[in-house]
């Protein structure tokens, strides 16, 4: 029997197994939301140290964005939500995104 047929299904089977697309969580820069709002959130949201959570908001607020981190599709997608949410819910007009790494 020939392995042909072997190979090329070991090959299609590689082609198919791409590790899924990354996504960054972005947070954008307001004049409204105070820089400790910003600093919690990334904390509970992120699970990001204190001092983390700092460097990332002072990220936010001198270059105008900062990456909170780099997750699968729907995880992303979902903390971006939590961000929002919190956000909405606190009055701030905190913005959030996703964008394909």
């Amino acid at each position: 029997m020939s392995n042909t047929r072997t190979q090329t299904v070991s090959q299609n089977q590689e082609s198919m197994l791409k590790p899924p697309k990354r996504y960054k969580v972005v947070l954008l820069n307001d004049d409204y939301t105070p820089m400790d709002f910003v600093v919690t959130v990334l904390m509970e949201v992120f699970h990001l140290p204190h001092t983390q959570a700092i460097a990332i908001m002072l990220m936010v607020h001198e270059s105008g964005r900062g990456v909170c981190g780099v997750f699968q599709k729907d995880i992303a997608e979902t903390k971006c939500n939590q961000v929002l949410e919190r956000a909405e819910a606190a009055g701030f007009p905190l913005r959030c995104l996703t964008e394909e790494e």
